[in-house]
């Protein structure tokens, strides 16, 4: 099959890779219908996150299956399924409390490479959902999208304890943040402030329900979401970056009692135990523990209630990987859906 490989920090290549087979009884084979590139990838891609050896990329995934394992029961061939970029049981005790993402028998989709057009998933049964029938084209990329950063958007806003009366602000425009300023309408929040500086990005967040666009950055963007709120900050803020001046802006941005959810793949960030001490701040995030949200989030996109396929703004044969990295690394897209 063909997949995707980073050898080095701007080279990205789609070569021949064996194809995935059925290795362990629980594990499933899927033919992927659409896959994509995150914003994660882009710190190997970067340079920023160390890049040892040619590694196969991807770990966003919607796709048919193709083949199962003997004790799995959940999904058969034919069916078409979403999964999480963590690999759960989903029965664990961390499990059933709704932290699959840090489940006892975790594996990391990434490890796998779903920008290819076959991935094998391990524990498929806890780890994939069907729809009820093969879903149109036009759903697709919503349900790609479900996969990771709609997921991740999610559990943002909701360890930001977004919901009804909350002001909402969201740090970071990119595919995550955006779908968090969705998830925090869905969610019901009164107010919901948008930090970004580009045009497009502030367009489709409004389109997503954001009431309010702050272009300022650091002390500035603090600034003026403490004008916005009274002077008090808001009461749940999103940090979807992962650096340090992200956090920092995203905890000072609330105010007293107010939550933090951070998704951010963190890269060097440090935390003022003082600050914190007198900051009175909830902070709750990590890896999203998407499974959790799968099942409706699934039902939003099916019903149509969410579009949160919007994200992709650009979409590639997979042949073409490379410039759907390069367009994100320019910020020339929000994100690239790749066809195999």
């Amino acid at each position: 099959m063909r997949g995707t490989i980073l050898y080095k920090p701007g080279d990205v290549r789609v070569e021949e890779r064996a194809d995935p087979r059925i290795e362990l009884p629980t594990d499933a084979v899927i033919r992927l219908s659409a896959t994509c590139v995150c914003g994660s990838d882009l710190w190997p891609y970067r340079g920023v996150q160390p890049v040892t050896e040619p590694s196969p990329m991807g770990h966003e995934y919607v796709g048919v299956v193709e083949a199962v394992g003997g004790e799995v029961t959940s999904v058969r061939p034919g069916q078409f399924v979403v999964g999480s970029f963590w690999a759960s049981d989903n029965t664990c005790e961390i499990c059933r409390a709704g932290y699959q993402s840090a489940c006892v028998h975790r594996v990391p989709m990434g490890m796998f490479g779903s920008q290819a057009e076959y991935l094998r998933v391990p524990l498929a049964d806890g780890t994939l959902v069907a729809t009820p029938e093969v879903p149109g084209a036009g759903l697709i990329p919503s349900y790609l999208a479900a996969s990771d950063v709609l997921g991740t958007g999610w559990f943002a806003a909701d360890a930001a304890q977004a919901g009804p009366g909350k002001t909402v602000a969201v740090v970071g425009d990119g595919a995550v943040g955006l779908l968090a300023v969705l998830a925090a309408r869905q969610m019901g929040a009164e107010r919901i402030i948008a930090m970004s500086r580009h045009a497009d990005r502030q367009k489709l967040a409004l389109e997503f329900g954001a009431t309010d666009i702050v272009t300022e950055r650091g002390d500035e963007g603090i600034a003026k979401i403490k004008e916005l709120t009274n002077g008090l900050g808001a009461h749940s803020v999103v940090e979807a970056v992962g650096t340090q001046e992200a956090m920092r802006q995203a905890i000072r941005s609330a105010r007293p009692g107010g939550h933090v959810g951070f998704v951010g793949v963190s890269h060097d960030v440090r935390l003022d135990g003082m600050e914190m001490f007198w900051s009175l701040v909830h902070l709750h995030g990590g890896p999203a523990p998407v499974r959790r949200y799968l099942p409706d989030l699934m039902h939003r996109i099916a019903t149509g209630a969410v579009e949160p396929g919007k994200v992709f703004d650009l979409e590639l044969p997979l042949d073409q990987a490379a410039e759907g990295y390069r367009a994100m690394d320019e910020r020339r897209a929000i994100k690239a859906l790749l066809h195999p």
